[in-house]
């Protein structure tokens, strides 16, 4: 084997090695749930009368894929121990990443947040910069060590929520402060709090399969303060009432409050579940994955139907 076929092999192999870090790295940020973030501020954004313009734009992107990055990411270089004997890591759920791409995952999310932030800072005002500074601190607080939100019971359910309602209420204050008028009336009111209400239900439901495995790893969540089945329908009084202030929102958006009953039925089958059988409510959760899907598929018919009038 000549020196130049070695060299080349190395090469090779070293190229392997950096798409598959880069792989390793997006998948952190869990793709099955990017729309989850950019779909609010998008739809908040143009909902209050802002047009597709180089901010929302920014925004749709900056919330898509590095907000993602972030959030997942940080939390899966922080629960790195944890995860380690979560055999629910490894696919959609989240990667266990190896130490050795931790320093890269982490850097990888500041500066792929960095240029987006800077320039919303600039398309925006002081109001907007406020949200999305509250909307980052939640991110990092959720998981870093020092802070770990996530591990404070009924703080953990709140925070999670704001990583999904703070897009939302970003979209909203950023085009007030490019000029659109702000409408804060009660049905803006109505579906922030619904889906910060919705939020708050999903985290605790997803707790749900961890209660055991978190006693005996020691951690402590709303799960493990409450137990697998008081969380249930913790989740489920959660969907319901956000439900309910959804239909503060004007007609048609009224429609809206029938999105949640697919997650009431989701959780329905677990209102009898124990602290020994949590681990059941894992099929449960992989279905509220896929009901996000559904659920933003006519969210955005609602949308469209509204802009059109013909409702």
């Amino acid at each position: 084997m000549t020196s130049t076929t070695t060299a080349l092999e190395a090469s090779v192999t070293r190229q392997r090695g950096i798409w598959s870090t880069v792989g390793t790295v997006l998948g952190s940020s869990r793709p099955l749930s990017w729309v989850n973030t950019a779909f609010p501020f998008g739809a908040a954004y143009l909902l209050v009368g802002g047009e597709v313009d180089i901010a929302f734009w920014v925004g749709v992107v900056f919330f898509l894929v590095p907000y993602n990055l972030a959030m997942y990411g940080i939390n899966d270089v922080f629960d790195y121990e944890s995860d380690l004997r979560n055999p629910r890591k490894g696919g959609v759920e989240g990667v266990v990443l190896d130490r050795s791409i931790h320093r890269v995952t982490l850097w990888s999310a500041a500066l792929s947040c960095l240029p987006f932030v800077v320039v919303l800072l600039a398309l925006g005002g002081f109001t907007s910069a406020l949200v999305l500074a509250v909307s980052l601190f939640a991110v990092v607080a959720y998981s870093m060590a020092g802070l770990r939100f996530k591990e404070k019971p009924f703080l953990d359910s709140v925070t999670s929520a704001t990583h999904f309602v703070s897009p939302a209420a970003y979209g909203l204050v950023l085009a007030a402060d490019r000029g659109v008028a702000a409408d804060w009336s009660l049905g803006v009111w109505g579906a922030l709090v619904g889906f910060f209400l919705w939020g708050m239900g999903s985290h605790a439901f997803g707790a749900v399969q961890d209660v055991r495995a978190d006693r005996e790893g020691g951690l402590a969540s709303i799960g493990t303060v409450m137990g697998a089945r008081t969380t249930v329908w913790f989740a489920l009084g959660c969907y319901v009432v956000g439900g309910l202030a959804l239909l503060a929102m004007p007609w048609p958006g009224t429609l809206a409050a029938v999105l949640v009953l697919p997650y009431v039925a989701n959780v329905v089958p677990y209102l009898g579940i124990t602290d020994g059988d949590c681990e059941r409510a894992n099929d449960g959760w992989k279905r509220f994955l896929w009901l996000n899907f559904l659920a933003g598929f006519l969210a955005t018919q609602l949308m469209i139907v509204s802009a059109m009038g013909w409702l």
